[in-house]
């Protein structure tokens, strides 16, 4: 399908865009990687009378370790994340992530800022973000606002985005040694949203002990679920066969999913259970590492 009529603007500097906002207000919308808002606007789920697109402005792209954060442009793409020596190295929870998104012509285009501010409890980053412990760094005509994650996604579709903001950075703590992450999803074929999905990242201490964890959930709720019964079980534990069951099944419990095409209500719960168990047994492995 062909999208309504819009006005289309290009702007080359942050103020010019959020001044761009502020003139058109709740009928304009922000062009990143424009790999969900153009199917939507295909499908006339979204109508914008402006397009604002901001792949013009420069210095939005990086990824880089900077006082105590690692800090990722909020143009940088998915494919910039999967090719990233530095992911790769220290962040492997967010290669698990960025790579069985979609295919390779989306991941060229696509961006992680986008992917968190559409909204999308369906998408693959949020989970992994709510696992981090992210903050997303806002800038609108106030300045510029830290957002953490944990309050970011308020309902389907809807963020603490104001509609003058542009997410211009995503900013997660640096992890200390002996720390591991892991994503995984179940997908009907390859390139889909998940049927259910989660994100952990834990740190262990010297006696090996879980330290500090984060579990994220995917599609299991009107918005990413953050697990947090079962992250606080394995505070202080160590994570043999017992303790991660129990946890693998707190999150099932924390899930919320609605039945669909993608399977009922127990099956999604179980998948949670299940892929819990074993993004955690992967975690830890890395973590030991």
């Amino acid at each position: 399908m062909i999208p309504p009529a819009f006005e289309y603007l290009r702007p080359n500097t942050i103020p010019e865009a959020i001044a761009f906002l502020q003139q058109y207000g709740d009928d304009a919308k922000i062009l990143s990687g424009g790999q969900s808002l153009i199917p939507m606007m295909k499908f006339r789920l979204a109508r914008p009378g402006y397009l604002i697109d901001i792949n013009r402005i420069s210095g939005l792209s990086y990824i880089k370790e900077e006082g105590g954060y690692l800090k990722i442009g909020g143009l940088t793409r998915e494919a910039e994340l999967e090719n990233s020596l530095l992911i790769h190295s220290k962040y492997p929870i967010i290669f698990d992530t960025a790579r069985i998104i979609a295919d390779p012509q989306v991941r060229n285009m696509a961006t992680l800022a986008g992917n968190l501010a559409h909204g999308d409890p369906a998408n693959d980053h949020p989970a992994t973000m709510l696992a981090l412990g992210a903050q997303v760094v806002a800038v609108g005509p106030q300045g510029e606002r830290v957002l953490p994650i944990e309050s970011f996604f308020v309902t389907l579709f809807t963020t603490d985005l104001q509609h003058d903001e542009i997410v211009s950075e995503i900013r997660i703590p640096t992890p200390p040694p002996r720390s591991g992450g892991a994503y995984l999803k179940l997908e009907r074929k390859v390139g889909d949203f998940a049927t259910a999905g989660v994100a952990v990242q834990l740190t262990l201490d010297g006696g090996g002990l879980c330290q500090n964890v984060g579990i994220g959930l995917t599609n299991v709720g009107a918005t990413p679920v953050k697990a947090s019964k079962a992250e606080e079980s394995l505070r202080g534990r160590k994570l043999d066969e017992a303790t991660i069951a129990q946890a693998s099944q707190l999150a099932a419990d924390e899930a919320q999913p609605s039945s669909d095409l993608r399977g009922p209500v127990e099956y999604k719960k179980g998948l949670v259970k299940e892929l819990t168990r074993r993004a955690l047994a992967r975690a830890y492995e890395r973590a030991g590492k």
